[in-house]
């Protein structure tokens, strides 16, 4: 580890060291709004144990004889509705995100991006900050609200990566935010605009958070909590008194208890028991993805329309805006305290 700058005599070797890096990571996406290219990335996906935590004895033949033969097609529908010029959404956004906290930084820093899932993978990633010279690296997981199937995912590809180095870098990660003081007053900033600049008032503004099995509650995992306490924060700092919250959870998948109210059946519900004007807003995800541009913002939609609303609104994510960049800024440079 260089902690000073080198004096090296003109016939040395180069010698690339002393550099700080931050790897910012997302969950993942496939390559293409294709089935076979989802169908790669599920069956990655999938695979992780963190994921799914069921003996794997159980879960591989479910996996590889029903669910990689039935849900890609399905899925690549739903990507195609959402993809973009510049490919996927959430890699193109934890791209800008990457590419403003660069200039944010200067150049003291290096900062790049990876999926967890997909590409670009972790290991890679890792391996191009340690070639050029990053000797300190913060792992960043952009996931506000700490859960094993996410967060302790990226830690475990990262303790993959260094576990096959001989010279390993010095390695901080980023801890979860969901409560943190920048965090919620990003969130309400950013709301509160966007809630302003709708043609309707909302009756009720709905905080969906993506959904876990009800289990990694009994198991252990802080994630209901830190859900439901970044949803008693936000409302706290909107202020708005005539505004109805409620907080759910999305994207639940197979026969087991997930945590609740779920978002689909509560859009059912509000429109049933006579609410008309709901927005919807998904604070814990870093950036806008097929969990947001499909399964709310469309489908989302649909289930409330139908069952009798009259006006909804999907509200973007924190995304590359000013809100959520100050905010990425303010924790990445806290967390590399003494290496800057």
């Amino acid at each position: 580890m260089t902690m000073q700058a080198q004096h090296l005599p003109p016939d040395h070797p180069l010698v690339r060291s002393g550099g700080t890096g931050v790897l910012l990571v997302n969950l993942g996406t496939p390559d293409a709004p294709e089935t076979a290219s989802v169908r790669r990335y599920l069956r990655e996906f999938l695979s992780d144990r963190r994921v799914i935590e069921i003996p794997q004895l159980v879960w591989q033949p479910i996996l590889r004889g029903i669910i990689l033969n039935t849900r890609p097609k399905k899925s690549a529908h739903a990507y195609r509705q959402v993809w973009t010029e510049q490919g996927s959404p959430l890699a193109a956004i934890t791209a800008r995100q990457a590419e403003k906290l660069q200039a944010m930084l200067g150049a003291g820093v290096r900062v790049d991006w990876a999926m967890r899932y997909g590409e670009p993978a972790i290991a890679e990633r890792l391996s191009a900050m340690q070639e050029a010279g990053c000797e300190r690296i913060l792992l960043a997981p952009l996931y506000p609200q700490y859960c094993a199937a996410t967060s302790a995912t990226v830690v475990d590809a990262a303790g993959d990566w260094l576990r096959a180095q001989r010279w390993q870098p010095a390695l901080r990660t980023l801890p979860p935010y969901h409560d943190d003081p920048a965090y919620i007053e990003a969130l309400a900033s950013d709301i509160g605009r966007q809630l302003g600049a709708l043609d309707f008032v909302p009756e009720v503004l709905m905080l969906s958070f993506h959904g876990m099995p009800k289990r990694t509650l009994d198991l252990g995992d802080p994630y209901h909590c830190h859900c439901r306490k970044t949803a008693r924060l936000l409302e706290d700092a909107l202020a708005r008194p005539g505004l109805r919250i409620v907080t759910t959870f999305q994207s639940r998948f197979g026969p087991a208890q997930w945590l609740e109210p779920a978002t689909d059946a509560t859009l059912a519900e509000e429109a049933a028991n006579g609410t008309r004007r709901l927005a919807i807003a998904a604070p814990g995800f870093a950036a806008d993805c097929l969990e947001t541009l499909e399964e709310l913002a469309i489908r989302g939609r649909e289930q409330f329309i139908e069952a009798g609303g009259e006006h909804f609104a999907t509200l973007d994510c924190l995304n590359a805006g000013d809100a959520g960049m100050t905010m990425l800024e303010a924790i990445v440079r806290r967390e590399l305290s003494g290496w800057i």
